[in-house]
Protein backbone atom coordinates (compact mmCIF):
# COMPACT_ATOMS: atom_id res chain seq x y z
CA UNK A 1 0.00 0.00 0.00
CA UNK A 2 1.23 3.72 -0.70
CA UNK A 3 1.13 5.69 2.15
CA UNK A 4 2.09 8.63 0.07
CA UNK A 5 -1.25 8.52 -2.29
CA UNK A 6 -3.72 6.32 0.19
CA UNK A 7 -4.97 6.81 3.64
CA UNK A 8 -4.15 4.23 6.05
CA UNK A 9 -5.79 2.62 8.99
CA UNK A 10 -4.02 3.58 11.87
CA UNK A 11 -3.63 2.22 14.91
CA UNK A 12 -2.23 4.30 18.34
CA UNK A 13 -1.68 2.98 21.68
CA UNK A 14 -0.55 5.73 24.35
CA UNK A 15 -2.98 8.70 24.71
CA UNK A 16 -0.83 10.99 26.90
CA UNK A 17 0.39 14.45 26.49
CA UNK A 18 2.26 13.61 23.50
CA UNK A 19 -0.03 10.90 22.11
CA UNK A 20 -3.63 12.75 21.80
CA UNK A 21 -2.26 15.31 19.82
CA UNK A 22 -0.15 13.23 17.38
CA UNK A 23 -3.38 11.03 16.58
CA UNK A 24 -5.46 13.68 15.92
CA UNK A 25 -3.24 15.29 13.50
CA UNK A 26 -3.32 12.20 11.36
CA UNK A 27 -6.97 11.86 12.10
CA UNK A 28 -7.43 15.35 10.48
CA UNK A 29 -4.98 14.36 7.56
CA UNK A 30 -7.97 11.74 6.50
CA UNK A 31 -6.21 8.60 7.83
CA UNK A 32 -9.10 6.07 9.87
CA UNK A 33 -7.86 5.93 13.56
CA UNK A 34 -8.34 3.50 16.53
CA UNK A 35 -7.13 4.22 19.86
CA UNK A 36 -6.50 2.50 23.31
CA UNK A 37 -4.97 3.32 26.32
CA UNK A 38 -5.35 2.15 29.91
CA UNK A 39 -7.56 5.06 30.93
CA UNK A 40 -10.26 4.21 28.63
CA UNK A 41 -12.56 6.72 29.05
CA UNK A 42 -9.87 8.93 27.70
CA UNK A 43 -9.39 6.79 24.62
CA UNK A 44 -13.06 6.94 24.05
CA UNK A 45 -13.77 10.85 24.92
CA UNK A 46 -11.04 11.30 22.46
CA UNK A 47 -12.87 9.12 19.73
CA UNK A 48 -15.96 11.15 20.53
CA UNK A 49 -14.11 14.30 20.04
CA UNK A 50 -12.64 12.77 16.88
CA UNK A 51 -15.81 11.98 15.59
CA UNK A 52 -16.02 10.27 12.04
CA UNK A 53 -12.87 7.81 11.04
CA UNK A 54 -12.17 7.29 14.85
CA UNK A 55 -12.77 4.56 16.91
CA UNK A 56 -11.53 3.70 20.78
CA UNK A 57 -10.95 -0.35 21.33
CA UNK A 58 -10.60 -2.10 24.72
CA UNK A 59 -7.53 -3.91 23.53
CA UNK A 60 -4.08 -3.37 22.12
CA UNK A 61 -4.87 -6.75 20.09
CA UNK A 62 -8.40 -4.95 18.50
CA UNK A 63 -6.02 -1.82 17.44
CA UNK A 64 -3.78 -3.99 15.18
CA UNK A 65 -6.97 -5.88 13.87
CA UNK A 66 -8.08 -2.66 12.86
CA UNK A 67 -4.96 -1.19 11.40
CA UNK A 68 -2.39 -1.13 8.71
CA UNK A 69 0.17 0.70 11.08
CA UNK A 70 0.10 1.03 14.90
CA UNK A 71 2.01 4.07 16.50
CA UNK A 72 2.91 3.23 20.49
CA UNK A 73 3.65 6.62 22.64
CA UNK A 74 5.03 4.59 25.78
CA UNK A 75 6.97 5.15 28.45
CA UNK A 76 9.89 2.59 28.47
CA UNK A 77 10.56 -0.46 26.03
CA UNK A 78 9.33 -2.92 28.60
CA UNK A 79 6.10 -1.24 28.14
CA UNK A 80 5.86 -1.61 24.75
CA UNK A 81 7.31 -5.43 25.25
CA UNK A 82 3.63 -5.76 27.38
CA UNK A 83 1.65 -3.74 25.07
CA UNK A 84 2.83 -6.11 22.09
CA UNK A 85 3.07 -9.68 23.79
CA UNK A 86 0.44 -9.53 26.33
CA UNK A 87 -2.44 -11.54 26.53
CA UNK A 88 -4.16 -9.15 24.72
CA UNK A 89 -1.39 -7.75 22.46
CA UNK A 90 -1.31 -6.00 19.45
CA UNK A 91 1.17 -9.36 18.39
CA UNK A 92 -2.29 -11.09 18.67
CA UNK A 93 -3.69 -9.01 15.94
CA UNK A 94 -1.28 -8.18 13.38
CA UNK A 95 -1.73 -8.68 10.26
CA UNK A 96 1.47 -9.90 7.96
CA UNK A 97 2.58 -6.94 6.17
CA UNK A 98 1.42 -4.54 9.09
CA UNK A 99 4.46 -2.07 10.63
CA UNK A 100 4.56 -1.16 14.52
CA UNK A 101 6.17 2.39 14.50
CA UNK A 102 7.05 3.03 18.29
CA UNK A 103 7.36 6.57 18.97
CA UNK A 104 8.34 6.13 22.60
CA UNK A 105 11.60 6.42 24.79
CA UNK A 106 12.69 2.67 24.78
CA UNK A 107 15.85 0.88 25.36
CA UNK A 108 17.75 0.01 22.03
CA UNK A 109 18.17 -3.87 23.03
CA UNK A 110 14.80 -4.33 23.80
CA UNK A 111 13.99 -2.50 20.48
CA UNK A 112 15.68 -5.14 18.73
CA UNK A 113 14.12 -8.07 20.95
CA UNK A 114 10.44 -6.96 20.20
CA UNK A 115 11.54 -6.32 16.28
CA UNK A 116 13.26 -9.89 16.08
CA UNK A 117 9.82 -11.81 17.59
CA UNK A 118 7.49 -9.26 15.45
CA UNK A 119 9.45 -10.19 12.49
CA UNK A 120 8.48 -13.89 12.68
CA UNK A 121 4.93 -12.93 11.98
CA UNK A 122 5.39 -11.03 8.81
CA UNK A 123 5.29 -7.46 10.75
CA UNK A 124 8.36 -4.75 10.19
CA UNK A 125 8.95 -2.26 13.03
CA UNK A 126 10.59 1.28 12.99
CA UNK A 127 11.60 3.27 16.06
CA UNK A 128 10.77 7.09 15.88
CA UNK A 129 11.14 8.56 19.11
CA UNK A 130 10.61 12.51 19.13
CA UNK A 131 12.08 15.56 20.44
CA UNK A 132 9.97 18.49 20.88
CA UNK A 133 8.12 17.99 24.10
CA UNK A 134 4.05 19.08 24.39
CA UNK A 135 4.22 21.57 22.27
CA UNK A 136 6.08 20.52 19.43
CA UNK A 137 2.97 17.37 19.37
CA UNK A 138 0.38 19.66 19.51
CA UNK A 139 1.93 22.15 16.55
CA UNK A 140 2.62 19.00 14.74
CA UNK A 141 6.42 20.14 15.18
CA UNK A 142 8.15 16.84 16.21
CA UNK A 143 11.56 16.25 15.23
CA UNK A 144 11.71 12.53 14.78
CA UNK A 145 14.96 10.61 15.70
CA UNK A 146 14.28 7.13 13.35
CA UNK A 147 15.97 3.85 13.08
CA UNK A 148 15.30 0.97 11.01
CA UNK A 149 15.83 -0.35 7.50
CA UNK A 150 15.08 2.00 4.62
CA UNK A 151 12.45 0.86 3.22
CA UNK A 152 10.19 0.33 6.34
CA UNK A 153 10.61 4.22 6.62
CA UNK A 154 9.35 5.15 3.71
CA UNK A 155 6.22 3.73 4.44
CA UNK A 156 5.79 5.19 7.69
CA UNK A 157 7.18 8.75 6.33
CA UNK A 158 4.26 10.32 5.23
CA UNK A 159 2.42 9.57 8.43
CA UNK A 160 5.61 11.41 10.38
CA UNK A 161 5.26 14.35 7.77
CA UNK A 162 2.22 14.67 9.60
CA UNK A 163 3.04 14.51 13.09
CA UNK A 164 6.45 16.39 12.52
CA UNK A 165 8.71 18.80 10.89
CA UNK A 166 11.93 16.98 10.20
CA UNK A 167 13.07 13.58 10.23
CA UNK A 168 15.98 12.28 10.58
CA UNK A 169 17.77 8.25 9.78
CA UNK A 170 20.01 7.49 12.08
CA UNK A 171 20.73 3.77 10.88
CA UNK A 172 19.00 0.42 11.61
CA UNK A 173 16.62 -0.99 14.29
CA UNK A 174 17.25 0.77 17.49
CA UNK A 175 19.53 3.49 16.04
CA UNK A 176 16.66 6.24 16.93
CA UNK A 177 16.54 5.25 20.32
CA UNK A 178 20.05 5.70 21.02
CA UNK A 179 20.55 8.84 19.67
CA UNK A 180 16.87 9.96 21.79
CA UNK A 181 18.71 8.44 24.85
CA UNK A 182 21.62 10.45 24.31
CA UNK A 183 19.47 13.71 23.03
CA UNK A 184 18.20 13.82 26.70
CA UNK A 185 20.96 13.11 28.12
CA UNK A 186 22.78 16.39 26.96
CA UNK A 187 19.40 17.92 27.90
CA UNK A 188 19.11 17.07 31.36
CA UNK A 189 23.28 17.72 31.95
CA UNK A 190 22.40 20.99 30.28
CA UNK A 191 19.50 21.98 32.59
CA UNK A 192 21.23 20.93 35.90
CA UNK A 193 24.82 23.02 34.73
CA UNK A 194 22.18 26.08 33.87
CA UNK A 195 20.97 25.83 37.25
CA UNK A 196 24.23 25.59 39.38
CA UNK A 197 25.18 28.62 36.99
CA UNK A 198 22.19 30.90 37.81
CA UNK A 199 22.35 29.62 41.36
CA UNK A 200 26.43 30.86 41.64
CA UNK A 201 25.27 34.49 39.90
CA UNK A 202 22.22 34.60 42.01
CA UNK A 203 24.02 33.90 45.45
CA UNK A 204 26.52 36.45 44.39
CA UNK A 205 23.74 38.90 43.52
CA UNK A 206 23.35 38.85 39.94
CA UNK A 207 19.54 39.20 38.53
CA UNK A 208 18.90 35.72 37.22
CA UNK A 209 16.44 37.38 33.99
CA UNK A 210 19.30 39.46 33.28
CA UNK A 211 22.06 36.43 33.47
CA UNK A 212 19.44 34.45 30.99
CA UNK A 213 19.08 37.36 28.30
CA UNK A 214 23.28 37.27 28.32
CA UNK A 215 22.89 33.73 27.89
CA UNK A 216 20.49 33.82 25.01
CA UNK A 217 23.73 36.26 23.25
CA UNK A 218 26.04 33.96 24.11
CA UNK A 219 28.21 30.73 24.38
CA UNK A 220 25.96 29.32 26.99
CA UNK A 221 22.78 29.69 24.98
CA UNK A 222 21.10 26.40 25.00
CA UNK A 223 17.45 25.65 24.52
CA UNK A 224 17.03 25.14 28.24
CA UNK A 225 18.40 29.27 28.72
CA UNK A 226 16.17 30.07 25.76
CA UNK A 227 13.19 28.23 27.17
CA UNK A 228 12.47 26.07 30.12
CA UNK A 229 14.18 29.11 32.34
CA UNK A 230 11.69 31.53 31.88
CA UNK A 231 8.75 29.83 31.42
CA UNK A 232 9.01 27.32 34.44
CA UNK A 233 12.03 28.47 36.96
CA UNK A 234 11.75 32.36 36.65
CA UNK A 235 7.79 32.00 36.85
CA UNK A 236 8.43 29.95 39.74
CA UNK A 237 5.57 27.22 38.12
CA UNK A 238 8.41 24.38 37.85
CA UNK A 239 5.42 22.46 35.70
CA UNK A 240 7.37 21.36 32.10
CA UNK A 241 5.13 18.20 31.79
CA UNK A 242 8.20 16.13 30.41
CA UNK A 243 8.67 13.43 34.09
CA UNK A 244 11.69 13.91 35.65
CA UNK A 245 11.25 9.87 36.58
CA UNK A 246 11.31 9.67 32.28
CA UNK A 247 14.24 11.71 32.11
CA UNK A 248 16.57 9.66 34.59
CA UNK A 249 15.06 6.70 32.41
CA UNK A 250 16.88 8.00 29.42
CA UNK A 251 19.93 8.79 31.03
CA UNK A 252 20.38 5.43 32.36
CA UNK A 253 19.63 3.66 29.13
CA UNK A 254 22.77 6.41 27.70
CA UNK A 255 25.00 5.42 30.56
CA UNK A 256 24.41 1.80 29.97
CA UNK A 257 25.07 2.41 26.38
CA UNK A 258 28.33 3.91 27.33
CA UNK A 259 29.23 0.93 29.60
CA UNK A 260 27.90 -1.52 26.75
CA UNK A 261 30.62 -0.01 24.43
CA UNK A 262 33.22 0.77 26.77
CA UNK A 263 33.04 4.42 27.00
CA UNK A 264 34.69 6.24 29.70
CA UNK A 265 31.63 9.21 30.59
CA UNK A 266 31.95 10.04 34.01
CA UNK A 267 30.46 13.66 33.48
CA UNK A 268 26.79 11.54 32.43
CA UNK A 269 27.77 9.38 35.34
CA UNK A 270 27.65 11.91 37.61
CA UNK A 271 24.76 13.53 36.50
CA UNK A 272 22.81 10.46 36.39
CA UNK A 273 23.45 10.14 40.06
CA UNK A 274 22.48 13.85 40.85
CA UNK A 275 19.32 13.21 38.83
CA UNK A 276 18.58 10.08 41.23
CA UNK A 277 18.98 12.34 43.98
CA UNK A 278 16.53 15.08 42.74
CA UNK A 279 14.10 12.30 41.58
CA UNK A 280 14.00 10.70 45.38
CA UNK A 281 13.59 13.90 46.73
CA UNK A 282 10.41 15.36 44.42
CA UNK A 283 8.63 11.89 44.60
CA UNK A 284 6.26 9.86 41.81
CA UNK A 285 5.33 12.21 39.03
CA UNK A 286 7.73 14.86 39.70
CA UNK A 287 8.39 17.29 36.67
CA UNK A 288 11.63 17.79 35.30
CA UNK A 289 11.85 20.89 36.50
CA UNK A 290 12.24 19.53 39.67
CA UNK A 291 15.78 19.51 39.35
CA UNK A 292 16.36 23.03 39.58
CA UNK A 293 14.05 23.28 43.03
CA UNK A 294 16.75 20.49 43.67
CA UNK A 295 19.76 22.72 43.41
CA UNK A 296 17.82 25.62 44.98
CA UNK A 297 17.47 23.57 48.15
CA UNK A 298 21.01 22.38 47.51
CA UNK A 299 22.86 25.71 47.47
CA UNK A 300 19.48 27.28 49.84
CA UNK A 301 19.55 29.60 47.08
CA UNK A 302 16.74 30.33 45.31
CA UNK A 303 16.82 31.65 41.29
CA UNK A 304 14.31 34.44 41.45
CA UNK A 305 14.14 37.71 39.22
CA UNK A 306 16.00 40.36 40.97
CA UNK A 307 19.15 41.39 41.81
CA UNK A 308 21.05 42.97 45.29
CA UNK A 309 23.64 44.33 43.68
CA UNK A 310 24.01 48.26 43.40
CA UNK A 311 25.24 50.41 41.01
CA UNK A 312 27.99 52.73 42.22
Amino acid sequence: MNLKTSPVSVGFVGLGVMGTPMVSHLHRAGHPVTVHDLDGAAARALAAKLGDGAQAVDSPRAVAERSDVVITMLPNGHVVQTVVFGEQGLARGFKAGAVLLDTSSSEPWLTRQTAERLAEQGVAMVDAPVSGAQWGAEEANLVFMVGGAPADLERVRPLLDRMGRSVFHLGPLGAGHAMKCINNLITAITLSATAEGLVIGKAYGLDPQAMVEVMNVSTAMSWISKTHIESRVLSRNFDDPFKLELMLKDMGIANALARENSVSAPLSGLGHQLWQAASRAAGKGASISEIVRWVENQSETQITPGSRLQSS
